[in-house]
C-alpha cells in the first residue's frame, strides 16, 4: 500500500458542545457578505467557511455574527490567505466535519477516516446528499451571481450523533425573510429518501 500524501491542514478543532447545534455553512463569497447571511445564520453556535472568502473583512464581518472556521479557496491569495489553512477539521460533539474548497482535491476516504460531513464549495452549487453514510454538503456561493446559479448558504443541524443539513437561497431583496430549500437529513430511510427528524 503506497502512503498517500496527507493535505496541508491545521490540527483538529473541537467545538464544545451541548447535544444540539446550529452551524451555518458558507462559501465563495469573493468579497461580498450579503446583508440577507445575517438573518440566515442568525441564532447559529459557529460558521465554516468552504473558501474564495475573498478578504480579511468577510472574516470580521462573520465573525460579528458567530465565531468562525475557514479554509482557503483557490482564489485567496496574499499573506492574509496563506494563514488560512487548505483543510480543516471540525469536531463537533461526536460529529467529525472534513472541510475543504474544491470537492475534487479529497484525497481521504471520509467514511474509512470516520468523518460524519464533508464541507466543500468551488462549484457555485448548492448541494446535499450521503453517500456511504457521509453527508456531503456544499452551501452554494453566497458572493457576486455567477451565470443563474441561486445565492445560497447552509445551515447544518448537529444534535448528539444526528446530522441534518439544509440549503437557504437567499432573498434578491433585502427584508425579504430567505426561503429554506430541501431539508436533508444525514440518514437515509431504506427506500433512499431522506429521513426527516
Amino acid at each position: 500500500m503506497s502512503a498517500r500524501r496527507q493535505p496541508k491542514r491545521s490540527a483538529m478543532k473541537k467545538v464544545r458542545t451541548r447535544e444540539k447545534r446550529l452551524i451555518g455553512i458558507i462559501s465563495d463569497t469573493h468579497g461580498l457578505v450579503r446583508p440577507e447571511v445575517a438573518e440566515a445564520f442568525s441564532g447559529v453556535d459557529l460558521i465554516l467557511h468552504a473558501g474564495d472568502i475573498g478578504t480579511t473583512e468577510v472574516i470580521e464581518e462573520l465573525r460579528s455574527i458567530a465565531p468562525i472556521m475557514a479554509v482557503r479557496g483557490n482564489n485567496d491569495k496574499g499573506t492574509w490567505a496563506n494563514a488560512i489553512p487548505e483543510t480543516e477539521v471540525v469536531q463537533i460533539g461526536s460529529v467529525r466535519i472534513y472541510m475543504l474548497h474544491d470537492l475534487k482535491g479529497i484525497d481521504l476516504n471520509p467514511a474509512a477516516r470516520g468523518f460524519q460531513v464533508v464541507i466543500s464549495g468551488h462549484s457555485h452549487r448548492p448541494s446535499i446528499e450521503t453517500r456511504d453514510a457521509v453527508l456531503f454538503l456544499n452551501p452554494g456561493s453566497a458572493g457576486p451571481r455567477r451565470f443563474k446559479l441561486p445565492i445560497s448558504v447552509a445551515r447544518l443541524t448537529v444534535d448528539g450523533s444526528a446530522v441534518n443539513g439544509e440549503i437557504i437561497e437567499l432573498s434578491q431583496a433585502w427584508g425579504n425573510r430567505p426561503s429554506v430549500k430541501r431539508p436533508r437529513s444525514g440518514v437515509p430511510k431504506r427506500s433512499g429518501r431522506w429521513a426527516r427528524r
